[in-house]
Protein backbone atom coordinates (compact mmCIF):
# COMPACT_ATOMS: atom_id res chain seq x y z
CA UNK A 1 0.00 0.00 0.00
CA UNK A 2 2.68 2.44 1.08
CA UNK A 3 4.69 1.68 -2.06
CA UNK A 4 1.36 2.59 -3.97
CA UNK A 5 1.46 5.79 -2.77
CA UNK A 6 4.89 6.43 -3.11
CA UNK A 7 4.76 5.71 -6.86
CA UNK A 8 1.37 8.01 -7.20
CA UNK A 9 3.28 10.85 -5.61
CA UNK A 10 6.02 10.25 -7.85
CA UNK A 11 3.27 10.42 -10.86
CA UNK A 12 2.05 13.78 -9.60
CA UNK A 13 5.24 15.65 -9.68
CA UNK A 14 6.37 14.08 -12.81
CA UNK A 15 3.28 15.18 -14.61
CA UNK A 16 3.35 18.49 -12.53
CA UNK A 17 7.02 19.24 -13.55
CA UNK A 18 6.67 18.64 -17.23
CA UNK A 19 3.47 20.86 -17.45
CA UNK A 20 5.86 23.79 -15.47
CA UNK A 21 8.19 23.29 -17.82
CA UNK A 22 6.04 23.41 -20.78
CA UNK A 23 4.76 26.91 -20.02
CA UNK A 24 8.26 28.32 -19.17
CA UNK A 25 9.12 27.31 -22.94
CA UNK A 26 6.19 28.95 -23.70
CA UNK A 27 7.04 31.85 -22.60
CA UNK A 28 10.90 32.32 -23.43
CA UNK A 29 12.27 33.61 -26.59
CA UNK A 30 14.28 30.68 -27.76
CA UNK A 31 17.85 32.18 -29.60
CA UNK A 32 19.29 30.12 -32.23
CA UNK A 33 21.95 31.93 -33.43
CA UNK A 34 23.57 34.73 -32.89
CA UNK A 35 26.29 36.85 -34.88
CA UNK A 36 28.76 39.59 -33.96
CA UNK A 37 30.22 42.33 -36.23
CA UNK A 38 33.02 44.72 -35.45
CA UNK A 39 31.04 48.13 -35.29
CA UNK A 40 33.74 50.62 -33.56
CA UNK A 41 36.87 50.36 -31.74
CA UNK A 42 35.86 49.14 -28.24
CA UNK A 43 32.28 48.03 -29.76
CA UNK A 44 30.73 44.92 -31.10
CA UNK A 45 27.27 44.97 -33.19
CA UNK A 46 25.15 41.72 -32.11
CA UNK A 47 22.59 40.28 -33.88
CA UNK A 48 20.25 37.45 -32.25
CA UNK A 49 18.17 34.91 -33.99
CA UNK A 50 14.99 33.98 -32.39
CA UNK A 51 12.53 31.80 -34.70
CA UNK A 52 8.50 32.47 -34.67
CA UNK A 53 6.83 29.53 -35.42
CA UNK A 54 3.58 30.54 -37.30
CA UNK A 55 0.30 28.67 -37.00
CA UNK A 56 1.00 27.15 -40.75
CA UNK A 57 4.22 25.48 -39.13
CA UNK A 58 6.38 27.95 -40.76
CA UNK A 59 9.10 29.63 -39.25
CA UNK A 60 9.68 32.87 -39.13
CA UNK A 61 13.21 34.49 -38.60
CA UNK A 62 13.25 37.56 -36.14
CA UNK A 63 16.62 39.58 -35.66
CA UNK A 64 17.07 41.88 -32.91
CA UNK A 65 20.35 44.25 -32.53
CA UNK A 66 22.37 46.03 -30.32
CA UNK A 67 25.64 47.23 -29.93
CA UNK A 68 28.04 46.86 -26.70
CA UNK A 69 31.19 46.25 -25.75
CA UNK A 70 30.48 43.08 -24.20
CA UNK A 71 28.72 40.03 -24.94
CA UNK A 72 26.21 39.99 -21.63
CA UNK A 73 25.57 43.59 -22.02
CA UNK A 74 24.59 42.85 -25.82
CA UNK A 75 22.22 40.63 -24.58
CA UNK A 76 20.45 43.02 -21.78
CA UNK A 77 19.93 45.63 -24.44
CA UNK A 78 18.41 43.14 -26.77
CA UNK A 79 16.06 42.06 -23.78
CA UNK A 80 15.05 45.74 -24.07
CA UNK A 81 13.50 44.98 -27.10
CA UNK A 82 11.90 41.35 -26.47
CA UNK A 83 8.64 40.97 -24.00
CA UNK A 84 9.77 37.39 -22.47
CA UNK A 85 13.28 36.70 -21.72
CA UNK A 86 15.80 35.74 -24.20
CA UNK A 87 17.55 32.06 -23.98
CA UNK A 88 20.32 30.76 -25.31
CA UNK A 89 19.73 27.37 -24.20
CA UNK A 90 18.68 26.23 -28.25
CA UNK A 91 21.81 28.05 -29.69
CA UNK A 92 22.83 26.29 -32.67
CA UNK A 93 25.48 28.51 -34.62
CA UNK A 94 26.87 31.68 -33.94
CA UNK A 95 29.04 33.78 -36.67
CA UNK A 96 31.49 36.54 -36.68
CA UNK A 97 32.14 38.60 -39.56
CA UNK A 98 35.82 38.73 -40.91
CA UNK A 99 36.77 42.02 -39.90
CA UNK A 100 35.72 41.11 -36.40
CA UNK A 101 37.55 37.73 -36.67
CA UNK A 102 40.60 39.49 -37.42
CA UNK A 103 40.96 41.21 -34.42
CA UNK A 104 40.21 38.51 -32.05
CA UNK A 105 37.38 36.49 -30.72
CA UNK A 106 38.28 35.07 -27.45
CA UNK A 107 36.16 37.02 -25.13
CA UNK A 108 33.33 36.64 -26.75
CA UNK A 109 33.95 32.81 -27.21
CA UNK A 110 35.01 32.18 -23.59
CA UNK A 111 31.47 33.99 -22.87
CA UNK A 112 29.68 30.97 -24.56
CA UNK A 113 31.78 28.42 -22.71
CA UNK A 114 31.50 29.83 -19.23
CA UNK A 115 27.09 29.56 -20.43
CA UNK A 116 26.67 26.50 -18.86
CA UNK A 117 23.07 26.61 -20.76
CA UNK A 118 25.26 26.51 -23.90
CA UNK A 119 26.17 23.39 -25.69
CA UNK A 120 29.83 22.82 -26.33
CA UNK A 121 28.97 21.36 -30.12
CA UNK A 122 27.40 24.16 -31.33
CA UNK A 123 29.19 25.69 -34.73
CA UNK A 124 31.63 28.46 -34.66
CA UNK A 125 31.74 30.27 -38.41
CA UNK A 126 33.54 32.81 -40.06
CA UNK A 127 31.33 35.04 -42.22
CA UNK A 128 33.17 36.43 -45.96
CA UNK A 129 32.05 40.20 -44.76
CA UNK A 130 29.34 41.18 -42.24
CA UNK A 131 27.91 38.60 -40.53
CA UNK A 132 24.65 40.26 -39.41
CA UNK A 133 23.79 40.64 -43.85
CA UNK A 134 24.16 36.91 -43.99
CA UNK A 135 21.72 36.50 -40.30
CA UNK A 136 19.37 38.48 -41.49
CA UNK A 137 18.33 37.27 -44.76
CA UNK A 138 15.95 33.58 -45.12
CA UNK A 139 17.65 30.37 -46.03
CA UNK A 140 15.19 27.25 -46.33
CA UNK A 141 11.94 25.99 -44.82
CA UNK A 142 13.39 25.15 -40.82
CA UNK A 143 14.68 28.49 -39.62
CA UNK A 144 17.67 30.05 -40.46
CA UNK A 145 19.87 28.86 -37.83
CA UNK A 146 18.99 24.68 -38.39
CA UNK A 147 19.94 25.66 -42.59
CA UNK A 148 23.28 26.67 -41.49
CA UNK A 149 24.17 24.14 -39.24
CA UNK A 150 23.02 21.46 -41.38
CA UNK A 151 24.92 22.72 -44.16
CA UNK A 152 28.14 22.20 -41.87
CA UNK A 153 26.77 18.92 -40.65
CA UNK A 154 26.41 17.96 -44.25
CA UNK A 155 30.07 19.23 -45.18
CA UNK A 156 31.66 17.71 -42.18
CA UNK A 157 30.41 13.54 -42.71
CA UNK A 158 30.54 13.84 -46.56
CA UNK A 159 32.34 16.94 -47.77
CA UNK A 160 35.63 18.90 -47.50
CA UNK A 161 34.96 20.85 -43.83
CA UNK A 162 36.89 19.03 -40.89
CA UNK A 163 35.26 18.25 -38.19
CA UNK A 164 34.74 21.92 -36.05
CA UNK A 165 32.68 23.01 -33.13
CA UNK A 166 32.62 25.58 -29.97
CA UNK A 167 34.45 22.61 -27.85
CA UNK A 168 37.14 22.10 -30.44
CA UNK A 169 38.13 25.51 -31.10
CA UNK A 170 38.54 26.32 -27.19
CA UNK A 171 40.92 23.08 -26.93
CA UNK A 172 42.94 24.04 -30.15
CA UNK A 173 42.90 28.01 -28.53
CA UNK A 174 44.41 26.68 -25.24
CA UNK A 175 46.60 23.78 -26.52
CA UNK A 176 50.30 24.94 -27.05
CA UNK A 177 51.67 23.96 -30.32
CA UNK A 178 48.06 23.72 -31.83
CA UNK A 179 46.31 26.68 -33.70
CA UNK A 180 42.73 26.48 -34.51
CA UNK A 181 40.55 26.90 -37.76
CA UNK A 182 36.88 28.08 -38.72
CA UNK A 183 34.73 27.74 -41.59
CA UNK A 184 34.24 30.67 -43.95
CA UNK A 185 30.70 30.98 -45.45
CA UNK A 186 29.03 33.21 -47.82
CA UNK A 187 25.78 34.36 -49.00
CA UNK A 188 25.38 33.92 -52.59
CA UNK A 189 21.82 35.45 -53.96
CA UNK A 190 18.69 35.83 -51.36
CA UNK A 191 18.63 32.64 -49.91
CA UNK A 192 21.67 30.76 -50.30
CA UNK A 193 24.95 31.12 -49.16
CA UNK A 194 28.12 28.30 -49.32
CA UNK A 195 31.26 27.30 -48.09
CA UNK A 196 33.52 29.75 -49.11
CA UNK A 197 37.00 28.29 -48.12
CA UNK A 198 38.52 27.68 -44.43
CA UNK A 199 39.91 30.49 -41.97
CA UNK A 200 43.71 29.67 -39.85
CA UNK A 201 44.02 31.32 -36.61
CA UNK A 202 46.54 32.37 -34.29
CA UNK A 203 45.70 32.05 -31.16
CA UNK A 204 41.85 33.67 -31.45
CA UNK A 205 43.16 36.33 -34.76
CA UNK A 206 42.14 35.55 -38.15
CA UNK A 207 45.38 35.00 -39.88
CA UNK A 208 44.45 34.05 -43.31
CA UNK A 209 42.18 31.64 -45.41
CA UNK A 210 42.29 28.55 -47.55
CA UNK A 211 40.34 27.79 -50.27
CA UNK A 212 38.10 25.53 -50.56
CA UNK A 213 40.12 23.79 -53.61
CA UNK A 214 42.81 23.34 -50.86
CA UNK A 215 40.38 21.97 -48.17
CA UNK A 216 40.65 18.60 -49.28
CA UNK A 217 44.19 18.42 -49.15
CA UNK A 218 43.46 19.88 -45.37
CA UNK A 219 41.21 17.37 -44.44
CA UNK A 220 43.50 14.67 -45.43
CA UNK A 221 46.23 16.11 -42.66
CA UNK A 222 44.20 17.21 -40.05
CA UNK A 223 40.92 14.68 -39.58
CA UNK A 224 39.70 11.77 -41.58
CA UNK A 225 37.55 11.41 -44.20
CA UNK A 226 34.41 8.68 -43.93
CA UNK A 227 32.73 9.68 -46.99
CA UNK A 228 34.98 11.78 -49.44
CA UNK A 229 35.33 12.66 -53.34
CA UNK A 230 37.72 13.96 -55.35
CA UNK A 231 38.17 14.06 -59.35
CA UNK A 232 41.84 12.86 -60.30
CA UNK A 233 42.86 13.31 -64.35
CA UNK A 234 44.94 10.87 -65.73
CA UNK A 235 46.32 10.61 -69.51
CA UNK A 236 43.54 13.21 -70.50
CA UNK A 237 40.48 11.11 -68.96
CA UNK A 238 38.91 11.87 -65.32
CA UNK A 239 37.55 9.37 -62.33
CA UNK A 240 35.34 10.59 -60.04
CA UNK A 241 36.85 8.59 -56.48
CA UNK A 242 34.31 8.24 -54.61
CA UNK A 243 33.36 7.08 -50.48
CA UNK A 244 36.77 7.91 -49.87
CA UNK A 245 37.98 6.99 -46.13
CA UNK A 246 41.16 8.40 -44.74
CA UNK A 247 43.59 8.56 -41.80
CA UNK A 248 47.04 9.75 -41.33
CA UNK A 249 49.22 9.67 -38.64
CA UNK A 250 52.92 11.74 -37.42
CA UNK A 251 55.74 10.15 -36.97
CA UNK A 252 58.84 11.65 -35.90
CA UNK A 253 62.18 10.60 -37.66
CA UNK A 254 65.50 9.12 -35.40
CA UNK A 255 63.41 11.14 -32.17
CA UNK A 256 64.77 14.48 -33.47
CA UNK A 257 61.46 16.65 -33.19
CA UNK A 258 62.48 19.05 -36.28
CA UNK A 259 62.16 16.02 -38.61
CA UNK A 260 58.28 15.10 -38.79
CA UNK A 261 56.72 12.58 -41.79
CA UNK A 262 53.18 12.56 -42.00
CA UNK A 263 51.44 9.13 -43.28
CA UNK A 264 48.51 9.25 -45.18
CA UNK A 265 46.22 6.68 -46.33
CA UNK A 266 43.28 6.66 -48.50
CA UNK A 267 40.48 4.15 -49.36
CA UNK A 268 38.19 4.85 -52.14
CA UNK A 269 36.24 3.59 -55.33
CA UNK A 270 35.83 4.06 -58.81
CA UNK A 271 32.01 5.08 -59.67
CA UNK A 272 33.06 7.48 -62.69
CA UNK A 273 35.43 7.35 -65.48
CA UNK A 274 35.37 9.26 -68.73
CA UNK A 275 37.65 6.91 -71.03
CA UNK A 276 36.10 3.92 -72.51
CA UNK A 277 37.36 1.25 -70.02
CA UNK A 278 39.12 1.00 -66.64
CA UNK A 279 41.85 -1.62 -66.60
CA UNK A 280 43.53 -2.82 -63.76
CA UNK A 281 47.07 -0.61 -65.45
CA UNK A 282 44.33 2.58 -65.43
CA UNK A 283 43.46 1.87 -61.98
CA UNK A 284 47.32 1.82 -60.72
CA UNK A 285 47.61 4.59 -62.60
CA UNK A 286 45.04 6.31 -61.07
CA UNK A 287 46.23 5.39 -57.41
CA UNK A 288 49.52 6.68 -58.22
CA UNK A 289 48.77 9.92 -59.74
CA UNK A 290 46.49 11.18 -56.34
CA UNK A 291 49.52 9.54 -54.29
CA UNK A 292 51.95 12.08 -56.33
CA UNK A 293 49.31 15.00 -56.28
CA UNK A 294 48.52 14.76 -52.14
CA UNK A 295 51.87 14.32 -51.88
CA UNK A 296 52.48 17.57 -53.75
CA UNK A 297 49.65 19.73 -52.05
CA UNK A 298 49.72 18.68 -48.85
CA UNK A 299 53.61 19.81 -48.40
CA UNK A 300 52.83 23.09 -50.07
CA UNK A 301 50.37 23.31 -47.28
CA UNK A 302 52.39 22.92 -44.98
CA UNK A 303 55.03 25.43 -46.48
CA UNK A 304 52.04 27.85 -46.33
CA UNK A 305 51.43 27.36 -42.71
CA UNK A 306 55.17 27.83 -41.60
CA UNK A 307 55.64 31.16 -43.58
CA UNK A 308 53.12 32.09 -41.92
CA UNK A 309 54.05 30.64 -38.71
CA UNK A 310 50.73 29.17 -37.58
CA UNK A 311 49.98 25.60 -36.81
CA UNK A 312 46.64 24.04 -37.46
CA UNK A 313 47.85 21.01 -38.02
CA UNK A 314 49.06 20.42 -34.04
CA UNK A 315 52.60 19.42 -35.05
CA UNK A 316 54.16 21.37 -31.93
CA UNK A 317 51.63 19.38 -29.76
CA UNK A 318 52.91 16.31 -31.07
CA UNK A 319 56.45 16.68 -31.14
CA UNK A 320 55.94 18.04 -27.63
CA UNK A 321 54.49 14.54 -26.79
CA UNK A 322 57.12 12.57 -28.25
CA UNK A 323 60.10 14.70 -26.67
CA UNK A 324 61.63 14.56 -23.77
CA UNK A 325 62.91 17.98 -22.16
CA UNK A 326 61.22 19.59 -25.05
CA UNK A 327 61.86 22.96 -25.84
CA UNK A 328 58.84 24.55 -26.79
CA UNK A 329 60.31 28.40 -27.00
CA UNK A 330 63.14 27.01 -29.50
CA UNK A 331 60.60 25.00 -31.56
CA UNK A 332 58.97 27.90 -32.08
CA UNK A 333 62.05 30.07 -33.37
CA UNK A 334 62.78 27.44 -35.40
CA UNK A 335 59.29 25.91 -36.80
CA UNK A 336 59.49 27.85 -40.13
CA UNK A 337 63.20 25.28 -40.79
CA UNK A 338 61.07 22.01 -39.36
CA UNK A 339 61.83 19.70 -42.31
CA UNK A 340 58.19 17.51 -43.07
CA UNK A 341 57.74 14.85 -45.33
CA UNK A 342 54.40 13.65 -46.10
CA UNK A 343 53.82 10.07 -47.37
CA UNK A 344 50.80 8.67 -48.83
CA UNK A 345 49.16 5.64 -49.41
CA UNK A 346 46.03 5.21 -52.23
CA UNK A 347 44.00 2.40 -52.65
CA UNK A 348 41.32 1.58 -55.10
CA UNK A 349 39.02 -0.73 -53.10
CA UNK A 350 36.42 -1.22 -56.11
CA UNK A 351 35.47 -0.49 -59.71
CA UNK A 352 33.48 -3.03 -60.45
CA UNK A 353 30.60 -0.80 -61.63
CA UNK A 354 33.01 1.12 -64.49
CA UNK A 355 34.47 -2.36 -65.65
Amino acid sequence: MVRRWIILIFLIVFISGCGVQKEILDDVSLESGISFDFYKEGQILGTALVPNYQPDKSIKNVTYQAISAMNRELIIEMQRQIADPLVSGSLEVVLFGDTLARRGIIDLIDAMQRDATIGERLYLIVVDGKANDLLTHNYGTSGNATYISNLMKQNIVSRDLPQTNLHLFIFDFFQQGKDPFLPLVKRIGKDRMVINGLCLFKKDKLITTLPTSKMFFFKLLADKYSEGTYKVKVNGEEAAVRSIRSNHRFDISNKDPNKITIHIKIKGQIREYSGNKLSPKAIKLIENNLEKLVNKECLKLINQFQEKGIDPLGLGHYAKSQTRKFNFKKWEQNYQNVKVNIKSNVEIIDAGVIE
